[in-house]
């Protein structure tokens, strides 16, 4: 019986659980742990939302800059909406000495204007003439031609514009804060003109585009936004630069060679951990507008029948304030 009694002590004795002390030191540590555990989840979230915060900040200006660079570069080139132009009837030239003044149809005058030069005919008979009228409506030009062309001639554009890029010298012209510019932006045939306006004030930067033959300029809203939460640049850096030059046989004429875009931006929240916004400054240097650079090429080397005056309508609505309707004639 003794021994059987110390057995079955022993086995009670092996059935005992934690200690007090013993619980609490697990109870301590496993608290210590947890604690370690959240506080490097709530850091990781906190490092997580702050790249959130600025890789939008980051894909905005990058966005609007890729879209500035790519429509500076296409600014200044001409083109006609219908790919495929013919005239419909002829002209007879006895002496080339003398030019024939006459007014010939064709199968679209669509965004013809007058002063366009335009390349008629091809081969021996191709000719370049300036436009002294345009009838868009019935589809009729009015020329001088120093060659004899027949019905169904080729009519092309070629060149590019001159002031492709709004020089800062034209009257209301480009600016550090307002950059204009117009051709065949999107390259279908379809010319518009654009202006973006870097509002540091209202911390917005507008795009706002329409035809060059439109009769006003549409009024400055949040739909035009290319890009929000603009801030002044450091070093009160304009947002706009331009590398201009003359043609030094020639007074008068100024061409915008290279613009240059910095912005400033940032983000839409402030950090969580910071309790600061974060700010990047995006700068796109020397983009040249080439056709306008092309053009200064041709009239530097005297070559002017390539070079392409500003249309009417386009100087109109340089000048034209924003949501004024009406203000150009749409020709």
């Amino acid at each position: 019986m003794t021994h059987k009694s110390a057995i079955q002590r022993s086995h009670m004795g092996f059935q005992r659980g934690f200690s007090l002390i013993e619980l609490l030191v697990a109870v301590a540590i496993l608290l210590i742990v947890s604690a370690v555990v959240i506080e490097g989840m709530a850091k990781m979230s906190l490092t997580n939302s702050t790249i959130n915060n600025r890789t939008q900040m980051h894909a905005g200006v990058r966005s609007a800059t890729e879209v500035m660079q790519q429509e500076i570069g296409q600014a200044g080139k001409i083109a006609l909406p219908t790919e495929t132009v013919t005239l419909t009837g002829g002209v007879t030239v006895t002496n080339p000495d003398i030019p024939v003044t006459a007014t010939l149809g064709v199968s679209s005058a669509a965004g013809m204007f007058l002063n366009e030069k335009l390349l008629i005919d091809a081969g021996a008979s191709q000719e370049t003439i300036t436009l002294t009228a345009v009838d868009a409506g019935s589809n009729q030009i009015t020329a001088a031609f120093t060659v004899t062309h027949v019905a169904g001639a080729a009519v092309r554009v070629a060149g590019g514009f001159a002031n492709g890029v709004i020089p800062t010298i034209a009257t209301n012209g480009s600016s550090a804060t307002v950059l204009k510019l117009f051709g065949d932006i999107n390259d279908d045939g379809n010319m518009l003109y654009i202006e973006y306006t870097c509002d540091t004030v209202a911390g917005k930067l507008y795009r706002n585009v329409m035809s060059v033959s439109a009769t006003g300029k549409p009024a400055l809203t949040d739909s035009l936004v290319l890009l929000p939460n603009i801030q002044p640049n450091p070093g009160g850096t304009a947002c706009f630069t331009y590398q201009e030059k003359t043609v030094p046989t020639v007074s008068g004429e100024t061409y915008v060679l290279n613009v240059a875009v910095t912005l400033s931006v940032q983000t839409e929240q402030k950090d969580i951990d910071t309790n600061q916004y974060q700010t990047e400054t995006k700068a796109l240097l020397n983009v040249s507008p080439r056709n306008v650079y092309e053009a200064w090429l041709l009239r530097s080397g005297n070559f002017t029948d390539r070079v392409q005056l500003t249309p009417a309508n386009v100087t109109c609505l340089v000048s034209a304030t924003a949501g004024a309707t009406g203000a150009c004639s749409g020709s």
